[in-house]
């Protein structure tokens, strides 16, 4: 059941791994995509200085004036920084390669690390009526990643289905319970989401095997497979559920947006 205390505002959820090149981003966006479908209003936080999920979802670079940066280090309004996408109940607050300096920005900051938390738990959030904050987080375990920690009510894990996966998601388990002990004690693992899965591989459902051997019932039933629809559709700037709606990859993403709404009865 969804935790009494999301009943005020949206369920934030920080898409992270430390790993580049897992699915991170493309599972932000397409999660995102595919909850908008269930009519969920959903923001899309954008803290990559990449920008691509930005750039995934059509926002021109001159039209990202003000972004997540600016949200980070600045009084900005949200209405300045929160950006329709052309899918319906879908937003964004985009990025630039600004952010990249955030680091040192921030480095002098008073409560640093809650400097995501604080903006997105204004009161003026909850007039946008959105019911979940999707955060794709940079490939990195910096402060940008533990300011989406400390802002998240839970963490989604991509896990790219190739040999090593394992490896790092021990530090990044670390670095969760750092963050419970020290500034957020209600963050939990939403879940582990195998990603560029491909059946006929061996060396995939060893992965798999060892995932679900290990995190247990944390991996979600859904696998994203690996798909050439997927792949294609950031350079049209749609998700893949607009791009082609019926391909393996679109029907994943709707199942881990089903499996998500299970687990949060309420949003």
């Amino acid at each position: 059941m969804r935790d009494s205390n999301l009943s005020q505002g949206p369920k934030i959820i920080a898409v992270v791994n430390q790993k580049g090149g897992v699915g991170k981003t493309t599972t932000t966006i397409n999660l995102g995509a595919a909850l908008a479908e269930h009519g969920r209003k959903v923001l899309l936080v954008d803290l990559d200085p990449q920008g691509n999920a930005s750039t995934g979802l059509g926002i021109d670079p001159e039209a990202r004036e003000f972004t997540s940066y600016e949200l980070l280090t600045a009084e900005v309004d949200l209405n300045q920084v929160i950006l329709s996408t052309s899918a319906a109940n879908l937003s964004i607050i985009p990025a630039t390669i600004d952010l990249s300096s955030a680091e040192i920005d921030l480095a002098t900051a008073g409560r640093r690390s809650f400097l995501l938390h604080d903006a997105l738990r204004r009161s003026e959030m909850n007039e946008y009526g959105f019911d979940f904050i999707l955060v794709d987080c940079p490939p990195s375990l910096s402060l940008l990643t533990v300011n989406a920690m400390v802002a998240a009510h839970s963490v989604l894990v991509p896990l790219q289905s190739e040999f090593f996966a394992l490896e790092g998601l021990s530090q990044l388990m670390l670095t969760v319970r750092e963050v419970r002990q020290t500034a957020n004690p209600d963050l939990r693992i939403e879940g582990v989401v195998l990603t560029m899965y491909d059946a006929r591989n061996n060396l995939s459902q060893q992965v798999e095997n060892d995932a679900r051997e290990n995190l247990g019932e944390l991996v979600f039933e859904t696998i994203i497979p690996r798909n050439v629809r997927i792949s294609e559709a950031p350079s049209f700037s749609v998700p893949v559920l607009k791009y082609d709606d019926t391909s393996k990859g679109a029907l994943a993403y709707r199942q881990l947006a089903t499996e998500i709404l299970g687990n949060n009865v309420g949003v």
